[in-house]
Order: C-alpha cells, then sequence, then structure tokens
C-alpha cells in the first residue's frame, strides 16, 4: 500500500523520530505526502495539535478523502499523525470565539480506536469554520451523500481476497454433502431470510417446505443451519435467532421436529441448546415476541450463558477507554480496570464457547444462538471453531472463518461500527466484533504455537475495520452487500494481507492438525491487550516488545545477511576451492552447509 505509515500503525499514530533527521522533516511539505491511489487532498491548514504525551504541538493538518495527517513543523520531538477518516466517530468544535485561555478554540475529535485528538486553531476570522466543515463531510460520507472510500481508492493486489471464501468449498472441506446434511440453495434470493447467506447446510431429511415453516418461527427467519461438522464423530454446531414463543408460550411442531432431526443427525442422546443471554434477559425478550425454547423441547437441554448484550459491552469499552488514554491511573490499576468489567466479558464469552466446543469434541451436537443471532451467537461459534479445527488457526483459515461466520450470517457491521455515519450515539452501535478478536488474540497468548497468525494480522484486521479502506466490513449482510455490488467496486482486505502474508505470520507456529484448544478462561488467566488498547501511549508501546520474538528476529536478519555475503563470495569466485576459503567462518557447519540448507537452521532462543 502506497501509505506513509506501515498497515501495522495503518490507523493512527504518534511517531517518535530520531533527532538526526529532524531538520530534513522539518524542511517537507505536506505536499510530499504519499497519497494512495484515488486519494485526493481537500484541505491543509497550520494548527497546533494538543498532544498529550508531548504538550501543544505546531503543525500542519492536511485532510484527504481518506485520512487525517498531521505532521509537527517545531517540536523537539517530531509528532505524526496517521489517521483515517472511517476511524472517526465524533467531531465537534472546541470553545467559541470568545473563549479565554492558550489553545482553548479549536476541534475535538473522538476516534473509534480508543483516542481522542484536539486540534487548536487561531480564533481570529471563524478560522476553524471551513476545516470543522470539510472534516464533518469527508468523515461522514454516508451523511453527505459520498461514496465510501472503498469506492473511490484504486489500489491493485495480486490476489483478489474476495475468492479466499467459497461456501461451497468449505463445506466439502469439512465433508459435506453426506448422508445427514445437504446443501439447499433454496435462500438463493435471499427470499428465506434476507440476512442469511445464499448457500446453506440444513439435515437431509428436512424439505424446503418444513424449513419455510421453521422460518417463520425464528426470529428475523434466521432457522437453524449447520456452521461445523465434527469429521469424526459427525456432532455439528448449529447456528439460528430465538424462537418466537412470545408471551403466551407459543408452539411450533415444525421447529421442535426439526431440531429433533438435527440431534438424530449423529444420534446424540440430547441436543443442547446453547442461549448465550441471561435467562433474565432470554425470559423479558418474551414480551417483545421472543423467548427461549422450553419444556416442549424434549430431546433437548437448554444452558445459558450468562453474556450481556450490545449496551452493556458498549458501555464498558468506554470505561475502559476512560481509564487507558491518555493516562493509565497506575496507582488504582487494577481495580480500574475491574470496574470496566471487560475481561470479565471475555472471560464470559470465552467460557461459552468452551462449553460448545468441549460438547461437541465429546460427540454431542449444539444449537447456539443470542436473540437474532448476529452478535455473541457469531461470538461463540467461531470461537469453538477456532478451539476445534486446526484449519481456522492458519492465516487463510482465519480469513475463511471471519468470512462465513460474520461476515456471510450477517454481524451487523455497519450498524455496530457506523461506517461513514455521523450518529455517533446510535445505541446500536457495539464492540462485538472487537471482543471476538479480543478473544483470539487470549488464546494465541495462552498457545503461542499453534496459531499460524500473529498479532499484527488481529491489529491490522481492527484498523481496517473502521477505515472503510475496504469491503470487507462494510454493511449488514450479504445481500445488501450484493445491493452494494461491494465484490465488483471495492478490494477485499484479504487482497492486501494475502500479498505481504510474511508480515503476518507467527515464526513460532508449529502445525497440530487434531489438536482441539481449551484456553484458561479464568481472570487470572486473561490480560488486557496492552499493544491495541494502549498502544498510543509511546511509554507503553516501547515496552511491549517482546524480547523473545524481538532476538528470533535478530537471529533471522544476521542468518540473511550471512546468506547474502556467502552468495557474494560465490558469485565472485568461480574456483570451488577458493570460494569455500573464502567463506566466512561464521560457525563450525557454516563453510559446509549449502546455502538452501540454511532456510531450515534451527536459530537457538
Amino acid at each position: 500500500m502506497a501509505s506513509p505509515v506501515s498497515v501495522y500503525n495503518s490507523n493512527a499514530l504518534d511517531t517518535h523520530i530520531s533527532s538526526s533527521s529532524r531538520e530534513s522533516l522539518k524542511m517537507e511539505l505536506l505536499a510530499d505526502v504519499s497519497l494512495l491511489p484515488g486519494e485526493e487532498r481537500i484541505i491543509d491548514k497550520e494548527t497546533i495539535y494538543i498532544c498529550p504525551f508531548n504538550g501543544a504541538v505546531k503543525g500542519k493538518v492536511l485532510i484527504t478523502n481518506y485520512r487525517l495527517y498531521f505532521k509537527s513543523v517545531d517540536a523537539d520531538v517530531v509528532v505524526m499523525l496517521d489517521v483515517p477518516l472511517g476511524a472517526i466517530s465524533r467531531v465537534e468544535k472546541m470553545g467559541g470565539a470568545s473563549s479565554r485561555g492558550e489553545n482553548s478554540y479549536g476541534l475535538d475529535i473522538t476516534c473509534k480506536d480508543m483516542r481522542n485528538l484536539r486540534f487548536a486553531l487561531k480564533q481570529e476570522g471563524h478560522s476553524r469554520r471551513d476545516i470543522f466543515e470539510l472534516l464533518f463531510k469527508y468523515a461522514f460520507p454516508l451523511s453527505h451523500g459520498l461514496p465510501l472510500f472503498a469506492y473511490v481508492t484504486q489500489e491493485k493486489y495480486g490476489e483478489n481476497g474476495w475468492d479466499i471464501y467459497k461456501p461451497i468449498e468449505e463445506f466439502r472441506r469439512q465433508g459435506l454433502p453426506n448422508n445427514k446434511w445437504r446443501i439447499t440453495f433454496i435462500n438463493k434470493n435471499y427470499e428465506l431470510c434476507d440476512t442469511y447467506p445464499t448457500v446453506l447446510a440444513v439435515p437431509f431429511k428436512s424439505k424446503e417446505e418444513d424449513l419455510r415453516r421453521v422460518a417463520a418461527f425464528r426470529s428475523k427467519g434466521r432457522i437453524p443451519v449447520l456452521s461445523w461438522i465434527h469429521r469424526e464423530n459427525q456432532a455439528v454446531i448449529v447456528r439460528c435467532s430465538q424462537p418466537l414463543v412470545g408471551m403466551s408460550g407459543k408452539r411450533n411442531k415444525d421447529d421442535e421436529r426439526y431440531l429433533d432431526v438435527i440431534r438424530e443427525a449423529n444420534d446424540s442422546t440430547k441436543l443442547t441448546i446453547y442461549d448465550a443471554r441471561p435467562s433474565v434477559n432470554a425470559v423479558a425478550n418474551k414480551a417483545t415476541g421472543g423467548g427461549y425454547e422450553g419444556d416442549e423441547y424434549q430431546s433437548a437441554e437448554l444452558v445459558f450463558l450468562d453474556i450481556q448484550n450490545i449496551h452493556v459491552m458498549r458501555e464498558s469499552l468506554k470505561k475502559l477507554k476512560d481509564i487507558v488514554y491518555p493516562n493509565v491511573e497506575e496507582s488504582h490499576w487494577l481495580s480500574s480496570l475491574e470496574s470496566t468489567h471487560w475481561l470479565e466479558h471475555v472471560k464470559l464469552v470465552l467460557s461459552g464457547a468452551i462449553q460448545v466446543a468441549d460438547k461437541v469434541s465429546s460427540g454431542n451436537s449444539v444449537l447456539v444462538h443470542c436473540s437474532d443471532g448476529w452478535d455473541r451467537t457469531a461470538q461463540l461459534t467461531s470461537l469453538a471453531m477456532l478451539m476445534l479445527d486446526s484449519h481456522y488457526r492458519t492465516l487463510r483459515g482465519f480469513q475463511v472463518l471471519i468470512e462465513k461466520e460474520w461476515i456471510s450470517f450477517g454481524h451487523k457491521f455497519a450498524s455496530r461500527i457506523g461506517h461513514g455515519d455521523k450518529n455517533h450515539a446510535d445505541q446500536d452501535r457495539s464492540p462485538v466484533f472487537v471482543q471476538f478478536i479480543d478473544c483470539v488474540w487470549q488464546m494465541t497468548k495462552q498457545f503461542p504455537t499453534a496459531f499460524e497468525f500473529n498479532e499484527r494480522l488481529l491489529l491490522t484486521i481492527l484498523d481496517h475495520l473502521y477505515s472503510c479502506c475496504f469491503g470487507t466490513f462494510l454493511y449488514n449482510c450479504e445481500s445488501a452487500r450484493d445491493q452494494h455490488e461491494v465484490r465488483l467496486k471495492t478490494v477485499s482486505l484479504w487482497s492486501l494481507v494475502n500479498s505481504k502474508m510474511e508480515m503476518y505470520l507467527n515464526p513460532f507456529y508449529t502445525p497440530e492438525s487434531g489438536r482441539v484448544l481449551y484456553p484458561v478462561a479464568s481472570m487470572r488467566h486473561l490480560e488486557l491487550w496492552v499493544t491495541y488498547y494502549i498502544r498510543w501511549n509511546p511509554r507503553i508501546r516501547q515496552q511491549q516488545q517482546s524480547p523473545v520474538e524481538q532476538r528470533y528476529k535478530e537471529l533471522l536478519a544476521l542468518r540473511d545477511e550471512y546468506l547474502k555475503k556467502l552468495e557474494e563470495l560465490q558469485l565472485s569466485d568461480s574456483s570451488p576451492s577458493s570460494r569455500l576459503a573464502n567463506t566466512p567462518n561464521t560457525s563450525s557447519s557454516t563453510s559446509s552447509t549449502p546455502p538452501q540448507q540454511y532456510t531450515h537452521l534451527q536459530t537457538p532462543l
């Protein structure tokens, strides 16, 4: 990507640059900023950035149709910001024309990635009016009739990331269709359920008219369909939405029979229904026509997992932001962190997924739902599948998992993130997907050799969850993406990732195909993901480098340097004997080992 900032820090950064390069940077103009193909300048202005770590910093800010870019001009420490406009949640005016106090007049920008940015401007002549109006317009394009940047960018990549997930191929990988499960295209025009994908897997015995009758009894028509099947014991993970029981306790014989058919597919004694909600919430949902599976489902057992709703998660993350940005209150850190309940929610999500995975691994089929089946349901099914299936722990397999369980099954990305929408107080917004990625990170910390991908991939995914540079996370469901021609007119995030795969690979990865991962979901074993939530604090960021991984990279770089020297010596001398004599004696094995074998060197840690 033709960006002045690496993808790892693609949302924004406070970059501290050595004094040797400071003078040359002062001479650079904003005109030298490397823009993406399709990116256009909108306005630039002299301003003061109220940096929470360095104080007031003079510089210039540039607004394009994609980013806010700032560079200081005379600070002791050079400060740069590079913020995709999609990461901005709110833009407010700070102070008025008659405000007193230094730097009290300007803009206050709230970001979706745990930071606030403040810029001070001159008070004379309404100097902020033009920049406020233009920033507001391009940060929230959908509220102003403008296209999202994903439709404007002309960036090209060697691989088409939209091809990473093909439903039929993924079902075949799992061993479908078979004599118990079949693939149906009943939803090919989104007529059965407008938030489901077009390709679904259902019990072999079920008929199309059965599916339609079940859809009438499930919230939003989201019927129980297969997410994953265990190759050996044929137990399945099935996902859906809540039944429309209501206050009167309605029954639906077709729905009850359909769940029994799912149970019979691998002769489970009971079909375990995992309802993600607290039981009191499920009961309360009856008042709005929803509810849960009662005693009439005689061959099923119901388990409530006590995971809170989107509103609780939103408030929890707000509390977390308050204690990590801009300053960390270290003297009361543990009690402050506990008061946010964020790790407690992460624990409950992981614990629920562990129960799902354990039940399936022991040969019993499960059905998972919350209210509508697109938030907590996606968290539970995808994490359980990550525990059960090592394919999803590979770099490409993880992309498939996100495409399948989150994107195709209708997690409401547009509503939860608010892409291009100025309504920052919308009650539909919630960090459900961020919480899922946090859970994945917790697993990578507990099983450092089990995942082919590294932390950088997780950070990049979350950065571009907001950036609107790619079409991957736009809109609420497949039917909306088809309507807006996302696959035809935008680029997939996986095009970027798979064109730079080496950046996202875990050097410690050890494939283990049959292993089921059971992370420890207790508060003693969970950590705050500091390199995401507190990464904008330069002091914290400097402390977060893993010494083991850093040493590993140094050794790899040293190996590459020796290989290069060896190759140069071999090219410069055609005589085999003299080539051997001139080879640097780096170790006893170096002089006798052919270059191609160095790629398998075991470097000591």
